[in-house]
């Protein structure tokens, strides 16, 4: 999805950096359009995140440990986080999009058994923090990610209707772009799925959440 949205914003004439852990993806980065900068967010303090968001106009957090190991889930997807978001107020960056997930919240309802319980926890604990930051901060909550194709049409805050809630990480590259550019989404809590209606469209139209 990273990747997708470098690519979006690149040929929107937006300058973007996209941070990355591994040196090996710098040229699938620059090939978007993107400046790849080599940063490992697990290990870095805050001063060091804020040294590296330095002079941005916006941060999108779509950094995660991948599941499978809790203490690490911990470490990057609320720790790192929440570090990345005291460092984009330190750094005078005032808008920030967080990537989470259709469902996240404190009420997840993931058994503590599941592999999943961690990164639910620490999704919950890191998109909490960050409705309280002094920040422009908009919360984003794609479903099951897929690689489909990129319509352009989605579904803003589904019924749980039974239907799969599956959301194609083109699409929700999409969602991120768009949200960037509309300054109604400050403060929302978005959940889509892949739907229908054309995705600017959705976003104005979709009730917010609190």
């Amino acid at each position: 999805m990273a990747l997708q949205l470098s690519g979006i914003l690149s040929s929107q004439g937006h300058s973007v950096t996209s941070f990355i852990r591994n040196p090996d993806h710098s040229a699938d980065v620059a090939a978007t359009g993107a400046t790849p900068s080599h940063l490992d967010v697990e290990h870095s303090t805050t001063a060091e995140l804020a040294t590296a968001l330095s002079g941005h106009d916006a941060v999108v957090w779509s950094a995660g440990a991948g599941g499978g190991n809790p203490e690490r889930t911990f470490a990057v997807d609320r720790d790192a986080a929440i570090r990345s978001m005291d460092a984009a107020v330190e750094a005078g960056v005032g808008r920030y999009i967080m990537v989470s997930y259709l469902g996240a919240g404190p009420q997840h309802g993931v058994p503590s058994d599941h592999s999943f319980f961690a990164y639910a926890e620490a999704k919950a604990a890191a998109d909490k923090y960050l409705r309280s930051a002094a920040l422009d901060w908009t919360v984003l909550g794609p479903g099951a990610l897929t690689d489909g194709a990129a319509s352009g049409l989605i579904e803003v805050d589904p019924p749980a209707d039974g239907r799969r809630n599956s959301t194609s990480r083109a699409n929700t590259a999409l969602v991120v772009a768009a949200a960037l550019a509309d300054p109604a989404t400050i403060g929302r809590t978005i959940e889509f799925r892949d739907g229908g209606v054309p995705v600017e469209t959705a976003l104005k139209d979709g009730a917010a959440r609190p």
